[in-house]
């Protein structure tokens, strides 16, 4: 039987088992995913984590909510649900000061963290970046309101890329499929329910505690992203005091995945510098 990739390796945090990948070694950096439907780490950072990891430890989870971590039946998620399972992973796991790179959601818990326990954190990846107040986009209120279909997901993922020739057959049912294992919708729908603009807030750290985090900071953003505003990157640009940004061009929501091997390249550059 063929082995799924997206299951990694499982470690206990606070009483919820969580899924995690795990690779190389050295300097962790935390890699903390998107909240599309049918997420996971593996689906989001499958063409970073080896590359990543030639030269540090890469630690991949599902966060609390996604992919194969179980979350528990009636529980309410929140920043700070999120941000205590995210911590209660960094502790379980006996890790120092780490690395954190977040895409979109996972941006904002990465935002989050570096204000509220700069302690944990080194340096700071902020990809397509939630994590600061701005109007809820048509693109950002159809994956959060994503009902499972093939024609569903193929919009979305042409909404996340800027080439809609990404959403190949493939990969349109492999995201469904993904979507539709049992009890996944059902948690799906209850994290972001309608209104959504207060998700957004939720999520958002505010402008005087982003001002303060004295991390080194890289701001990855594609300028066609149609789900978090390219603005975005440049106000977190204006705000953090040890920031660098990089803008691609002909690029949606999936940095990571469309132009894989200069993200690659730019967050390894970056990650190697001194803290």
């Amino acid at each position: 039987m063929e082995q799924n990739p997206e299951i990694g390796r499982l470690v206990v945090v606070d009483g919820i088992p969580t899924n995690y990948h795990d690779l190389g070694a050295g300097q962790p950096v935390v890699l903390i995913h998107g909240s599309g439907p049918g997420v996971s780490a593996y689906a989001n950072w499958r063409l970073n984590m080896g590359p990543l990891s030639a030269s540090r430890r890469v630690l991949a989870p599902d966060i609390l909510g996604f992919g194969y971590t179980e979350s528990p039946l009636g529980l309410e998620f929140s920043m700070e649900r999120w941000l205590a399972h995210l911590t209660g992973f960094i502790d379980a796991l006996k890790l120092g000061p780490v690395d954190i790179v977040g895409n979109s959601f996972g941006g904002a818990l990465a935002l989050a963290l570096a204000a509220r326990a700069p302690e944990r954190v080194r340096r700071l990846v902020l990809m397509g970046a939630a994590g600061i107040e701005f109007p809820l986009t048509d693109g950002l209120d159809r994956v959060w309101g994503y009902q499972p279909s093939l024609a569903q997901m193929r919009g979305l993922i042409e909404i996340f890329s800027y080439d809609a020739t990404r959403a190949t057959d493939d990969l349109v049912r492999m995201r469904y499929l993904a979507s539709v294992r049992p009890g996944v919708q059902e948690r799906f729908a209850a994290l972001f329910p309608a209104p959504r603009q207060r998700w957004v807030s939720a999520l958002a750290t505010g402008e005087r505690e982003i001002a303060a985090i004295d991390k080194p900071a890289l701001i990855l953003h594609g300028r066609e992203d149609r789900v978090i505003p390219p603005a975005n990157a440049e106000r977190l640009f204006r705000l953090l005091p040890k920031a660098e940004l990089h803008m691609f061009g002909r690029c949606g929501h999936w940095t990571q995945i469309e132009h894989a091997a200069r993200f690659n390249a730019l967050v390894d550059n970056f990650l190697s510098g001194d803290a």
